[in-house]
Order: C-alpha cells, then structure tokens, then sequence
C-alpha cells in the first residue's frame, strides 16, 4: 500500500470508494454509475462538492493505494475556521473499501493527513467522529481546547486534536468548508 496525494484521475475512484465505505446497512453498495442521483452516502459526492469550494486544499486529499494502483482508502481535510480565523482543518471524510478495512489502511492515512498537516505548520484538526476510534490520533473533545461544535453534536463526538502550532487563543464556534453546511 502507498498513500499519495489524489491526483484529477483519482475522482471517480473516491467516490466509489465513499459509496462503499459509507453503505446502507446491508453492507451492499451499488455500484457508482448504476445508483441513482441521490442514492449515494452523503459522503460519495461531499469530496466533489469540497474540491469546488474556497476550503480544498489539495495537500490533505490523499489516497492509499493497492500493489495494482487501485484507489481503496481516502482521507481528505480542508479549511476550517474557529472564531472566524482561517486556523484550523477540518477532516473528513475518511474512507476505505469494505475489503481493505480492518488492514491498517485507515490508521495510514490518519497518519499521512496529521503529518502533512503537522509539516505545514496548521494548528488544529477538528472532526466528527467515533470517540473509541480517534482518541488513538491524539483526538479529544474539543470542547477541553474551547472549541465549540457548529450544531448542537455531543462533545464526545465533536474533537480536535492541537499539533505543535497550536495556540491556547484558537478558542470559538468551529465553522467547517462551506459543503457541510448542506448535509
């Protein structure tokens, strides 16, 4: 497995790896161009939605990738506000194909997603998110940083993790890229 950034190719690959990733509860998920308009998880068509809005930042769209190039994981995080500044990522979604989880592949690109936002030097990452499964990251409820949930989510759900530029002042409503206001 390689984790690297996405590439323009890459599109229609994270999609359905969403579409599997985020299935109904039967576990089944149609595939990408047989499911109707609507059809999908919310999170198959957010990336898109994401990569046209002023928050993408291509750095922290990543894939993981099989021995044969196939696309079976993506991570992707962009621009997050808290109190109004432009000082925080806001990560999310996370997603690999039904056959690959439970393989490493999504601790690869938690990993690869920290690093990169941890070598640019941003502050914060915030996500909605299973409380036994991101604590492992160094993810807390954010409440404890002074960050505060754009809606009304629980705080065990709602976290943050500080990397080394974080500032005790990054305190406020956190506010994520505009295409999850739609959800």
């Amino acid at each position: 497995m390689l984790i690297r950034r996405e590439t323009p190719a890459d599109a229609d690959a994270i999609r359905a790896v969403h579409a599997a990733a985020f299935a109904t509860t039967t576990g089944e998920a149609a595939p990408v161009e047989a499911t109707p308009l609507g059809a999908l998880p919310v999170e198959a068509t957010l990336v898109d939605a994401l990569r046209a809005d002023e928050g993408w930042l291509p750095a922290y769209s990543l894939v993981a990738i099989d021995s044969d190039g196939q696309v079976v994981g993506h991570v992707v995080a962009t621009r997050g506000r808290v109190g109004g500044e432009s000082v925080a990522l806001g990560l999310g979604p996370l997603g690999v194909l039904p056959g690959w989880q439970r393989r490493g592949v999504g601790t690869a690109l938690m990993h690869a997603v920290l690093g990169a936002a941890e070598a640019r030097d941003e502050p914060l990452v915030v996500l909605l998110g299973h409380p036994e499964y991101y604590p492992r990251f160094g993810f807390r409820p954010a409440v404890e940083l002074g960050v505060t949930p754009p809606q009304p989510w629980g705080p065990r759900y709602f976290m943050a993790r500080p990397l080394t530029a974080w500032r005790k002042s990054i305190r406020g409503e956190f506010r994520y890229a505009r295409p999850f206001d739609d959800l």
